[in-house]
Parts: structure tokens; C-alpha cells; sequence
């Protein structure tokens, strides 16, 4: 028996490939799909900037608050023992005026030195305590004042400090000096005022008052710069204290301290 050969028919669609084996993306798809990433990484590029910003801003008002609390504590207290306070308070200035035109001035104090005679340098707590006490209003002698109607002294204490709070390789006994320059850095003015009164009333309540009731405000300044100018950060912190004011002179420099638990009748 003679095989009989029989020929097969090829369709044209079986010679061509499977459909999933012809998927793809043209140029154009391409093109459009990195302009929408572009796109994206502009905006997130962009965001991250300000992220960081908030995050170091967030930082120093929590270095702020906390470091607030301890010189607000200290100086309410008439605190005398914080002699660790001279690790981070560097330097305190006092632009003192008189009430004639006719002299005004300033103080200086550092840790090693002083503008005053004989010199009398911050350290100690004491020391640095007593300086940012010092009351807006004093007479010739030193005394306390409730204004300067009958003259006198308006002082304007300026203190510049290293943060207390932060990262420990910042803190004492890092002897670093370019790592402790560049902490982070702030100023306090310290303003002790007599409480506010009416300058009609004149009476034995009125006088009682502003021996023994002061208001203390905390001016914070920050970032302190490496150029001697100042950051954008402020934050006021205000409370009032009653007692009265303790007087003292040490090396012909005055020292005041808040004394809490101590009261004066005045006349």
C-alpha cells in the first residue's frame, strides 16, 4: 500500500506571536509617565525642606521651654547654690541709664572678667542669680525703686546662654570649644518690675504692694549666631512673685535675691 502524503493548511494568525507576548509601552507612554515622576519628586523635593525647618524650630522651643522653667524656678527662689549654671551662662550685661540725660552706661560680665571695678567675674550660681535679679528701677545707693519719679537708675539685664537642655555631647565636661561655640545659643533679658499701680493713689496698700509683690519677665531670643545677631524665635514667660527683694553688695557690685518667705511693712 502506497502512503498518500497530505498537506496541512497554515493559517497566517498562527504564525503570530501570542497577544500578551506583543504588550508594551510606547515612547510617548514613557514620556508622559517620567514627566508625572518629575513632577512628584519637584513637590516632595521641595516639602522637605520646610519639614526639616519645622522639626529644628519644634526642637528649639522645646530646648526653650524647658530651660525656661529652670531660670524661672532659680530666680523666684533666690536660688544661690546652681553653680552648674556657669557652664552655660557665659556672659550677662547691664545697659544701665540714668534718669537725667545726663549718663548712661554699660556692664559687662564673663566668666574670667568684667567691665566693673574691682572685677568681678560670673562664677557662680550666686553670682549669676544675683545679676539676672537685678530690678528694673534703683536708686544712687542700689535700693530698689517702684519708678523713677524722684530719679534713679532704669537697668536692662541682657544674659547670653548656652542651652541647658539638649545633646549630651554638647554638655559639660566637653571641653570641645568648637563644639560648645556651635550649641545651640540664646539670650534672656530679665526684667524685674515693680508691680503696676496708679500713679494717683498713694496709699499704705499702694506702697505695701510694691515692696513685696514684683513681676518677672523672661525675654527669650534665639538661635543666638555665630555674627552676634539673632534669630527669628522669641518666647515671653511672666509670673509675679511676692516677698520681698534682698539687697547686697559684694566686690562694689549689686546683688539682689527674691526672698519669698520674707515681707516688709512699709510706712
Amino acid at each position: 500500500m502506497i502512503a498518500r502524503r497530505t498537506r496541512k493548511k497554515v493559517s497566517a494568525f498562527s504564525l503570530q506571536p501570542p497577544a500578551f507576548a506583543r504588550a508594551g509601552f510606547t515612547l510617548v507612554e514613557i514620556a508622559i509617565c517620567l514627566a508625572i515622576i518629575g513632577i512628584a519628586l519637584v513637590g516632595i523635593i521641595g516639602a522637605l525642606p520646610l519639614g526639616m525647618r519645622t522639626q529644628r524650630d519644634n526642637r528649639e522651643q522645646t530646648v526653650i521651654n524647658q530651660d525656661a522653667t529652670v531660670f524661672m524656678e532659680a530666680i523666684r527662689n533666690g536660688s544661690h547654690g546652681l553653680d552648674d549654671l556657669t557652664n552655660y551662662v557665659f556672659a550677662i550685661t547691664n545697659y544701665w541709664t540714668k534718669f537725667n540725660p545726663n549718663g548712661a552706661g554699660v556692664n559687662g560680665y564673663t566668666y574670667t572678667a568684667s567691665s566693673a571695678t574691682p572685677s568681678f567675674p560670673i562664677n557662680s550660681g550666686a553670682r549669676i542669680i544675683g545679676l539676672l535679679s537685678t530690678p528694673e528701677y534703683t536708686d544712687i545707693n542700689g535700693t530698689p525703686l517702684p519708678n523713677l519719679f524722684n530719679g534713679g537708675y532704669s537697668n536692662h539685664i541682657v544674659a547670653y546662654v548656652r542651652s541647658l537642655s539638649g545633646p549630651a555631647v554638647e554638655k559639660p565636661p566637653q571641653d570641645n570649644s568648637l563644639l560648645r561655640e556651635s550649641s545651640f545659643s540664646y539670650r534672656i533679658v530679665c526684667a524685674n518690675v515693680p508691680v503696676q499701680s496708679s500713679a494717683n493713689v498713694s496709699s499704705a496698700y499702694t506702697t505695701n504692694l510694691q515692696v513685696n509683690l514684683h513681676e518677672l519677665r523672661l525675654m527669650f531670643e534665639w538661635p543666638q549666631l555665630p555674627n552676634g545677631g539673632l534669630g527669628l524665635g522669641r518666647q515671653a514667660y511672666r509670673t509675679m512673685v511676692a516677698g520681698q527683694i534682698a539687697y547686697q553688695v559684694t566686690n562694689n557690685t549689686d546683688l539682689y535675691f527674691f526672698q519669698s518667705q520674707s515681707f516688709t511693712n512699709a510706712p
